[in-house]
Formats: C-alpha cells, structure tokens, sequence
C-alpha cells in the first residue's frame, strides 16, 4: 500500500510540475507576441516552446510533446486546448464543464479528454471569441450563446453566472461527408425496406415529423430524406441554428434566427422566418426544430398547401412528441386542446422516432401513421417498431395512400 500512495504522491508531483512549466510557458509565449515588433508566426512561436521545452531536463519526452502541443494551443489556435479535438474527426461532441473538465463524444461513447484550461478567464476568452466570430454578444447580461462556426459545427455556450460550475461550452461537430440514406442502412440505423418506404413518402410529399431524444441524429436523418425532394421544387429550411446541408436544390432559400442584441432588440425569431416563408412561395418548408411557439406556424403551413414539409423536434416517442406538440401550441395560443388536436392531426402525416441503443448506436425506432382523431386524441398507428434481437420490424400497412397514388399517376402520365 505504501508503494501505490508513494507512486500516487509521485505522479501528482509531477502532474503539478508540469502545469507550473506550461503555466510559465505561456506567459512567456503571450508576452512576446505581445512586444514583438513584426507579426510572430505560428512556426516562430512553435520554435520557441520546442526550444525551451527541450531545456526542461525534468519533463519525459512524452511530456514534453504534451507540454509543448497544449502551450501552443493555448496560444496559437482559436479553442484553446480543445482545437486539437475539434480537429480530430472521430469526435463527433465537446462538452466542457468548467475549465478542469472536457468530455468528447467518440462512437456514440463518451470519454474524460485529458486537457484543462489554464483559468475559467481563458475558457471565457474562448467562448467570447466564438461569440464574436458569428456576431454575437456574451457576457452576463447576454449570457446564452447558441451559434454555428464555419464549418457547420453546432454551439452553445453558458456563462459562469448561469453554470455555476464556470462556463459550460458543447460544441457538436457534424461529419465533412454528408450521411446518406444508403450510409445510414450500411451502419444499421434503418433497414432497406424502411428506408425505401420513407423514400417513396418524401417523393409524394407526406408531411414528415421527425423526433427524437438528444444526439439522436434527428438533423443527420432530417437531411437524409431531403436528398428525395424532387429537384424541380422550390425550397426553404428554417433553422434557429442552421445545420441542415441540403444537396442538389437549385431553388433553395436557408433561413436562421438571430438573437437580439445588447439592446434587447434585432431578434429574428422561428415564427418570424417560418411566417415570411410562406410569401416566398415554397413547394416544401423545412424547419429544423420546433420547440415553441412556432409550433402554430409550422402546422398551419402543413395545412395550406405546402405538403412534404419537414421537421424535427425532442420527444420520447411518436406519441410523446404529439403530447409535446399539443402543450406548445397551448403555451403559445389559447385554443381549444380539441381544434389543437385536429390541426395537428391533418398537419402531419407520418411520425418518425429516432433513438440511441444501449451500446449508443443511433437507429431508427418506430414509424407511425397520423390517423386523424380517435376518441378525442390524434390517433396512431404504428407502421414499423424497433425489437430487440429482431432489429426493424413491419407491424401494419400505411392506410393513407392517396399522396402515392396521385404521385404514381404522375410517374405514369410523365411516361
């Protein structure tokens, strides 16, 4: 016992001196950037660490690579010491509790990062710089960030005045290489023959809900089944934060909200975008996620004549999501819950659920039909259901057909 605690003593020692060399490091880093009298280069300032890290005789090789990576990070690159995980490809999330605690999501896994922020002041810069790159404030006043970098990666970000643990920062990182409906059925997450039913529903212009819990991948399979809206039409996505990629659209028109400024004013809200929308004349609305008051728009424009629109929303199931649905459009209107329930109902016309399985893969769950109103409440009918052991499995036919049958006369006519 005496030899662990006198490892466990020896490793802390060690962990410390290491913080206290990269701690002095980089002071000494800033301040010749600071009073340089040309621009210092990256190359420059990495010579510069090597240089006096390889001086440091205490430090192992492994440590000094470590030590000599997270100075120049927190020096050079614009996250910080999270800039190498946003680059790695494999990680798919970035959650940061505080400076002294980062998660990553990798395979659907999450794992401890072995990197720390020198001061919460240095994870604030972080998060400001972010901020400031989309053109957005925060600080205690403003202190909600949600935002999007160039490369599509979705963020939110809290200031130490709401998370009490010190700022929280989730970056969610979106893959370079858009996953297809044919990438989906090859990673188990939808079987051939779903995935084909749902094509032929995209093509007939069912107005599809799309829900799920959190990280379910409702985004990713939202633009999966875009890639079926025929080209000739003319389209337009509303996002709060946009990540939607949709492909081979020529007419396509991307909405995103903006949030107000210090003032308190300039907000563009998803009921502003979705009511605009419907003066620009689209075949298809697409809204990336519902979770207000927008709610009444949106179903009101799957009733007047945009059918084969698109949305997502947080639900944990076909049926909660409805329940979800009917409680925002109560918070944002004061309508009888029974004219709610009818516009819902011939709102949308097919429900899919999304979730994760116990090993975190991300699958497709359950299929549903709207079949209008039974016994007071939307009523549902359950198309295909996820089984253990049995994977996707058919449990009755789409009653509905007339979206289909007038979308195959067409097919015929074109012949």
């Amino acid at each position: 016992m005496s030899t662990a605690i006198s490892k466990t003593a020896k490793n802390l020692k060690t962990q410390g001196a290491i913080e206290q060399i990269e701690c002095a490091l980089t002071k000494q880093v800033r301040e010749i950037v600071r009073t340089a009298a040309h621009e210092v280069t990256d190359a420059e300032v990495m010579d510069f660490i090597s240089h006096r890290v390889l001086e440091t005789e205490a430090l192992s090789v492994k440590d000094k690579i470590a030590v000599a990576d997270t100075v120049f990070a927190r020096t050079r690159c614009e996250l910080s010491v999270i800039q190498p995980l946003a680059d790695d490809p494999a990680v798919t999330e970035i959650m940061v509790n505080g400076k002294d605690c980062v998660f990553v999501e990798r395979a659907g896994k999450l794992f401890r990062a072995d990197v720390h922020f020198e001061s919460t002041e240095e994870l604030e810069d972080v998060i400001r710089r972010i901020a400031a790159k989309v053109h957005r404030e925060v600080n205690e006043l403003s202190p909600i960030l949600d935002a999007r970098l160039l490369d599509g990666s979705r963020i939110n970000a809290v200031y130490k005045n709401v998370a009490l643990g010190g700022p929280a920062l989730t970056i969610r990182r979106f893959p370079e290489t858009r996953i297809t409906m044919d990438k989906l059925i090859a990673y188990g997450s939808i079987t051939e023959e779903v995935a084909a039913f749902l094509t032929g529903l995209v093509r007939a212009a069912y107005n599809i809900f799309v829900s799920g819990g959190t990280s379910s991948g409702k985004t990713t399979f939202l633009n999966a089944l875009s890639n079926f809206i025929p080209k000739d039409e003319r389209i337009v996505t509303i996002e709060d934060t946009a990540e939607l990629q949709i492909m081979g659209i020529g007419n396509l028109v991307r909405l995103e909200c903006r949030g107000q400024n210090a003032q308190g004013k300039g907000a563009v809200t998803m009921k502003d975008l979705i009511k605009s929308s419907l003066r620009m004349r689209p075949n298809r609305i697409i809204v990336g996620e519902v979770r207000g008051e927008e709610v009444i728009d949106m179903i009101q424009a799957m009733n007047t004549g945009h059918d084969g629109s698109l949305s997502t929303g947080h639900g944990n199931s076909p049926r909660g999501m409805l329940y979800r649905l009917e409680a925002m459009f109560l918070q944002a209107a004061d309508f009888p819950i029974e004219a709610i329930r009818r516009q819902i109902a011939e709102g949308i016309d097919i429900m899919v659920h999304l979730g994760r399985l116990p090993g975190g893969a991300r699958t497709l769950l359950e299929v549903a039909e709207v079949t209008g109103i039974e016994n007071g409440e939307v009523g549902l009918r359950t198309l295909y259901a996820w089984e253990p052991g049995r994977g996707l499995v058919k449990k009755s036919e789409l009653q509905n057909r007339e979206k289909l049958l007038l979308k195959n006369m067409e097919v015929s006519d074109g012949d």
